[in-house]
């Protein structure tokens, strides 16, 4: 497992709290991709510009690469009862996969999620059992099902599992595929990465025309992009491990980018954490997979990402935490700032932040 070595710091998560109006978090998606806006931070100059996110295409150049996970979310969120007793509801969610049908996930309510006790989801096409309880409380569940009609659990998940929308927000979602990036590709997150879905074909196509690469690299989006920060000081939080893959081919892009002078631009801080477990000290990305901890808050030193593609991100989350390592913490909280007078939309349907 990668994780990054500790930072000290002085620094408290109550650092990184903003006020936030409710009416700012973005409910539903915009109506076209890139039309989103798009806050862009000039590390070198500090000067905030105000753009949409089609205006992307000014900011790179022939030689960049930019760096997106293809992973896919799937229809993580079950709803279904204790076995033998319909009255016992429970919702279930799952975060990764551990074998071939052995998952852990989040139970609601855990009191019915003894070790050995069983559930039923979609009138009995799915059903489950508790086989152990994690540190932080979550289950390890096996899955039953009909093999014969199902290949894979993937399959039932689309007959009977919903999109697993973050708690804030409340709206239903019209189209699942507005939950999806247009290049995801591997089934596993049990959340969007939300960075990317501002991008539609046409402007990634248009990106290409230019010169710009596009590197897809994969990380499951589980507990660990979105549990909340606990620990009164940030260093003492502990990330929950997720899943990343790097291939041969995406490596090379990489670094024959980065030997030629170009920029490393990473969408979203998935594909951020994702660069940073593999990058080695000289910023050279080696191909491997495995599974990462990796916790990058400020103080810690970027290896490899010279550009970063984010979207506004929750008071004293990790992700913000990210941000703040990428730029300077008091411009990024001024930014926000900003953001909330500007009434940019927040969070994972909200609009884009671009940090160069």
């Amino acid at each position: 497992m990668i994780t990054n070595q500790r930072e000290h710091t002085d620094l408290l998560t109550s650092d990184f709290y903003y006020d936030l109006p409710e009416e700012l978090i973005a409910q539903h998606p915009s109506e076209v991709r890139d039309m989103s806006r798009l806050m862009v931070l000039d590390r070198e100059t500090n000067k905030i510009e105000h753009r949409r996110f089609h205006d992307i295409t000014e900011y790179l150049r022939a030689g960049d690469v930019l760096v997106v996970n293809d992973s896919k979310v799937i229809p993580a969120r079950l709803y279904g009862h204790a076995e033998g007793r319909e009255e016992a509801g429970l919702e279930l969610l799952l975060l990764r996969q551990r074998e071939l049908d052995t998952w852990e996930t989040l139970v609601k309510p855990g009191k019915r999620a003894r070790i050995g006790s069983r559930a039923v989801f979609g009138d009995g096409l799915l059903t489950c059992e508790v086989m152990d309880i994690t540190e932080e409380g979550n289950r390890i569940i096996r899955f039953e099902y009909d093999h014969e009609k199902y290949k894979s659990i993937y399959e039932i998940l689309h007959v009977i599992g919903l999109m697993p929308l973050p708690p804030y927000i409340t709206e239903q979602l019209k189209d699942n595929d507005r939950y999806q990036t247009v290049y995801a590709r591997e089934e596993g997150s049990a959340a969007a990465p939300t960075a990317g879905l501002h991008f539609t074909p046409e402007l990634l196509e248009k990106i290409r025309g230019m010169g710009v690469k596009i590197a897809p690299v994969m990380l499951h989006v589980g507990l660990g992009t979105f549990r909340p920060v606990k620990a009164d000081r940030i260093e003492d939080h502990v990330m929950h491990t997720e899943f990343f893959s790097v291939s041969e081919e995406s490596a090379a892009i990489i670094n024959e980018c980065k030997a030629k002078g170009g920029r490393l631009i990473c969408v979203g801080t998935t594909s951020c954490r994702t660069i940073e477990s593999v990058a080695q000290e000289n910023g050279y990305i080696p191909a491997m997979s495995g599974a990462t901890g990796i916790f990058i808050y400020p103080g810690y030193k970027f290896k490899a990402v010279d550009a970063l593609i984010t979207n506004f991100h929750l008071p004293e989350s990790t992700l913000l935490m990210l941000v703040s390592a990428f730029y300077d913490k008091e411009y990024v909280m001024k930014a926000y700032k900003t953001a909330v007078e500007e009434k940019y939309r927040f969070f994972s349907f909200g609009d884009a932040m671009l940090i160069v």
